[in-house]
């Protein structure tokens, strides 16, 4: 029974169930103690698990070397390292798992030279020996130790080559992780798939962590809840809605537990993929919804230009007795900006320390600057930036940069980019913006002068790159590549388009070409923009009324955003971009963020 109510979680039951024994004078027994120690080890319960502490020893356990071991590892994982040595050190005898157990307590607190000597006096050693040395290791960061007691290792067994490939992803060491990872061969296991999975993503390697998830699936071996949140991500940063649909079936299909973990990485994903209907349905079908669930819900509406809808977020969250956080503020703030709401962006930040009692970080000043900017208080955003208590950085002049393009002040706006410059010598994009500003002004001279500073500086511009996901495959271009295979037959669309668009009337913008030259070469520069290409890519290569989605690393430019409208009315299709700043959902020759990016 005792075995039972541990199982179910209960904490009170279990007790009572040990009262009991006591009462009936029947005398607990080493299996009983083993169990309550393990129940206290897992759930923390630092002062319960010394009660029983006092317990064992009452009822004449105190050398058996089973219930010292797990109170050795109870002290080591409740954090209490002085109580484990003490009972290591009181035990009569110890075998190879009472000296494992202490190995790993010494390495969970750093102790690598306590846990090494004990190690090369161990007379006898198992696996478990060697894969606490190479974890202890990995954690310290000493990758090439790790290595060195991997090779010596003569019982390597799954967990060996899992420890160390982890060792090898967290040191940023893919290559070599990867080596390992192919020499293990058929005795790789989910664990081992999901280590290299998780880090691809961890590192940006979206494509690479997907492909790799269809070789696991080639091999047979299932994947779990882990393997699941690390797809999830990737696909959420590529915009690869596709693919994160067909995880979301495959969680269905197999019935893998959708718990706030993973339910808030499906969440994540489809906000991120513009898909903000599926992610609501995910949402309001979770059971248990923690602060995480919610602030992904609040920022996805809020990026998304529905931005009422995520004040109605907030309001519901705290009525389910959520306590917000900097995040969840984020989310409203920059949802009230993207969606104009002035007077309740300013309310709620207004409201964050003195209602809430958080004080207000760099990024939520960045969201009210950007909030007043788009209502034109050019004045109230520069005051508002300087009376800031921490120095603004480029997200906060970037808006009030914006503000100044948006409403034609350039004597601001010059002011604004040299203190960019200033903060960022070394950013590419602070160049951009004061170049697209003297091109704007047709001051080629300056425009020159920019462009040399950056030479000589040595900052190169970002080059824009854009992504699509067609047939499960993720397809990337760079503004002015022409290297993809069927570029010739995007080429010939992108004539199709400019001919639709011509007959519309749309005039492009060039205003934002550096370079001084011809109209007509300015045009062309601004035709193969990586957003028009993937989405000339996307038209030609989906069927007719199929959404598409481009994700692309950089504030898309005017001439394209007013493209992109006309296209969606063209085409009939609607056009998802997700910038390095917002979504915009362009439909019926219309775009969600009323011109205001």
């Amino acid at each position: 029974m005792i075995r039972v109510s541990l199982e179910s979680g209960v904490c009170p039951d279990f007790l009572g169930f040990y009262s009991g024994m006591l009462r009936n004078d029947v005398v607990p027994s080493k299996t009983s103690f083993s169990l309550i120690l393990r129940s206290c080890t897992i759930s923390g319960e630092a002062q319960l698990g010394e009660a029983f502490h006092c317990q064992i020893m009452k009822m004449g356990f105190e050398y058996d070397m089973i219930l010292q071991t797990g109170l050795l590892d109870f002290y080591a994982k409740v954090g209490d390292l002085k109580c484990a040595k003490r009972v290591f050190m009181g035990m009569p005898r110890r075998d190879v798992v009472a000296n494992n157990a202490m190995i790993s307590a010494l390495s969970k607190h750093g102790n690598v030279e306590e846990a090494r000597n004990l190690f090369d006096n161990m007379t006898e050693r198992n696996s478990c020996s060697w894969n606490s040395m190479i974890t202890c290791y990995c954690k310290l960061g000493d990758i090439n130790s790790a290595r060195l007691m991997f090779d010596c290792n003569p019982v390597k067994d799954v967990v060996s080559w899992n420890a160390i490939i982890d060792g090898y992803c967290k040191s940023k060491q893919l290559v070599a992780a990867q080596e390992l990872f192919l020499l293990m061969g058929s005795a790789r296991n989910s664990v081992t798939w999901n280590t290299i999975i998780s880090a691809y993503v961890q590192y940006g390697e979206f494509g690479t962590a997907i492909s790799m998830f269809q070789q696991m699936q080639s091999e047979n071996v299932k994947p779990t809840e882990v393997t699941m949140v690390s797809l999830l991500s990737a696909c959420a940063h590529l915009g690869a809605l596709d693919m994160g649909e067909w995880i979301h079936g495959y969680i269905r299909t197999k019935r893998l537990k959708i718990d706030v973990v993973l339910g808030n990485a499906l969440i994540d994903m489809y906000c991120k993929c513009g898909a903000l209907e599926a992610s609501l349905d995910v949402f309001h079908g979770l059971s248990r919804k923690n602060i995480f669930c919610w602030n992904s819900i609040i920022v996805g509406l809020g990026m998304n230009g529905r931005g009422e809808e995520a004040i109605a977020a907030f309001i519901a969250m705290e009525k389910e007795g959520i306590k917000p956080d900097g995040v969840t503020f984020v989310g409203i703030l920059s949802g009230c900006s993207h969606s104009g709401l002035l007077s309740a962006g300013q309310r709620y930040f207004s409201e964050m320390l003195g209602v809430y009692g958080l004080e207000p970080g760099v990024e939520h000043y960045g969201c009210i600057v950007d909030l007043l900017g788009r209502a034109g208080y050019l004045k109230e955003a520069l005051e508002l930036i300087r009376t800031m208590p921490m120095k603004p950085n480029s997200m906060v002049l970037g808006s009030l940069l914006r503000a100044c393009q948006i409403h034609k002040d350039t004597k601001l706006g010059e002011q604004v980019t040299q203190q960019l410059l200033e903060l960022d010598p070394c950013d590419g994009g602070n160049y951009v913006f004061l170049s697209n500003l003297y091109a704007s002004l047709n001051r080629w001279d300056d425009v020159t002068t920019c462009r040399k500073l950056m030479i000589k500086r040595g900052v190169h511009k970002t080059p824009g790159c854009s992504s699509i996901e067609v047939n499960n495959i993720v397809h990337e271009f760079v503004a002015g590549d022409t290297s993809h295979p069927q570029f010739t037959q995007i080429n010939a669309f992108l004539d199709e388009i400019a001919k639709e668009l011509k007959g519309q009337g749309h005039v492009p913008n060039t205003a934002n070409v550096l370079h001084d030259i011809e109209e007509e070469e300015k045009e062309g520069a601004i035709r193969y923009h990586s957003e028009r290409i993937a989405v000339a890519f996307g038209l030609m290569s989906t069927p007719p009324g199929k959404t598409i989605r481009v994700v692309k690393n950089l504030r898309t430019c005017s001439d394209c955003h007013s493209a992109m409208k006309l296209i969606s009315n063209a085409f009939k299709r609607e056009i998802i971009v997700r910038d390095r700043k917002r979504f915009h959902h362009f439909r019926n020759g219309s775009c969600s963020c009323n011109d205001y990016w």
